[in-house]
């Protein structure tokens, strides 16, 4: 069975539970999840050079950006994203247009999301607060653009964890990065193809709801001037040793699957208690991730900012006794509080039982009985991200590891906003998209392996 035919099998199986989620538009035919895409560029860095790589295709949209983020505030990436929409408007003015931009968030502040609207057709932002709240530009600054701006949250947990640009409906962004003042490290992959159209449809069917987006006309979505190669960073902040830009050198298409994974309110959750026996969400991602797991027949690489996840964590110890060896990249302190309130438990406390029950497994291998055929159980490398200082924020060198990346078999790349914890896996919306390419496996690979400082 090809790679195509046997990863719609395995989404058209799971089918029957996608049918209460929302979004649930892939539900009646999930095989058109897998599709193809082409990979043109891809940045690590900080959240704000993350921005300076999205904002020239931002400023060269000639019909429509969609702009779907999870968290906002007051900060350098907010300010780049302010910059580009006046050179938008500006642009469109020039031109006698008027460019749509949508604008989509779910967490502004704790106020915010404590008296957010329960609805998931969400709240419209008012013009008036478009400064005071949101730090944006006041409308008489965008007169080019037609601008709307929406949150969503749903209480106690479910944030709509997603991160992607849309431009034109021909180019896509997909960043680990919010709107935010942290300068952690980051990713973004820039993506061309049938794709793309997998992005407006899963933004149609839950921010636009009520309110569809309109058809770019067929005379205005033909080839785009768009600034495909970025420009080269010669100012001070990017001279950073975890900043790194890579073209990608195999621009062929590929195997790619777009994968959802709708938020749950999880009415099962219980505060400051370990998850470990919670059955997990039958989303098209957490279903992919696992069975690639499953599948994986030499190494994985995780790198993930938490890993609290009880089906991953069980995951990996069965791919290490089947000999898979497993490389973790993670971070030792970041976000502990919400670690504790979600899944009852930290992933340093993950880690280390992780680690007892391989070593157990090595122990039984060593005292096998020969005739018993038991494999030699693969290696476990953990590797935490080195935490930065506050001077080195300042100087925009990131200081913790927030980007999402795994592969597998060094043939598949999975990137997006889903972390391997249990608010990602259970409660959060989140959104990934996997690309079977030994060529773009080894790209991602060796930037990250050149960018990361890690302890062990």
């Amino acid at each position: 069975m090809s790679p195509t035919a046997y990863w719609k099998s395995v989404l058209l199986d799971a089918s029957k539970n996608f049918q209460r989620d929302d979004p649930n538009y892939f539900a009646a035919d999930p095989t058109a999840l897998v599709t193809t895409s082409t990979a043109h560029n891809f940045v690590l860095g900080t959240g704000a050079d993350i921005f300076d790589a999205i904002a020239p295709y931002i400023e060269a949209a000639e019909h429509e950006v969609i702009f779907v983020t999870c968290f906002w505030a007051k900060s350098n990436s907010q300010e780049k994203l302010s910059h580009a929409l006046r050179m938008l408007s500006r642009k469109a003015e020039i031109l006698g247009a008027t460019i749509r931009v949508r604008i989509a968030f779910s967490s502004l502040s704790l106020i915010q999301k404590l008296f957010h609207t329960t609805s998931l057709d969400g709240q419209i932002w008012p013009k008036d607060k478009w400064t005071s709240h949101l730090y944006l530009p006041p409308p008489q600054e965008l007169p080019g653009l037609d601008l709307q701006i929406k949150s969503i949250f749903v209480l106690p947990f479910s944030v709509m964890h997603p991160k992607y640009v849309i431009i034109d409906r021909k180019t896509a962004w997909l960043p680990s990065c919010n709107v935010s003042w942290e300068s952690w490290f980051e990713g973004g992959i820039e993506l061309s193809g049938p794709v793309v159209q997998q992005f407006v449809q899963f933004y149609q069917s839950f921010w636009a709801r009520k309110d569809p987006l309109p058809d770019i006309m067929p005379g205005e979505s033909g080839q785009l001037d768009l600034p495909r190669q970025i420009p080269e960073f010669t100012s001070q902040e990017h001279l950073h040793p975890k900043f790194c830009h890579r073209r990608v050198t195999d621009t062929r298409s590929m195997l790619t699957v777009f994968l959802p994974s709708p938020h749950r309110r999880n009415p099962s959750w219980s505060p400051f208690t370990e998850q470990a026996v919670t059955p997990y969400p039958e989303t098209p991602l957490n279903r992919f991730l696992l069975r690639l797991l499953e599948k994986a027949s030499k190494d994985i690489y995780i790198q993930t900012p938490n890993l609290t996840s009880p089906p991953v964590l069980s995951a990996l110890l069965a791919t290490l006794v089947r000999g898979v060896n497993v490389t973790i990249v993670t971070s030792a302190r970041l976000m502990i509080l919400e670690q504790i309130v979600t899944a009852g438990t930290t992933t340093k406390r993950c880690l280390k039982k992780l680690v007892k029950r391989y070593k157990a497994h090595q122990a039984a291998y060593s005292q096998r009985d020969p005739e018993a055929g038991l494999k030699i159980p693969g290696t476990l490398e953990i590797w935490f991200f080195k935490p930065g200082s506050a001077i080195d924020a300042q100087r925009n060198v990131p200081v913790q590891s927030h980007i999402k990346c795994t592969i597998v078999d060094k043939e598949w790349v999975i990137l997006g906003s889903g972390n391997m914890d249990r608010a990602s896996w259970y409660t959060s919306q989140e959104l990934g998209v996997a690309f079977q390419s030994p060529a773009l496996a080894s790209e991602v690979w060796s930037a990250l392996h050149a960018t990361n400082m890690l302890d062990t």
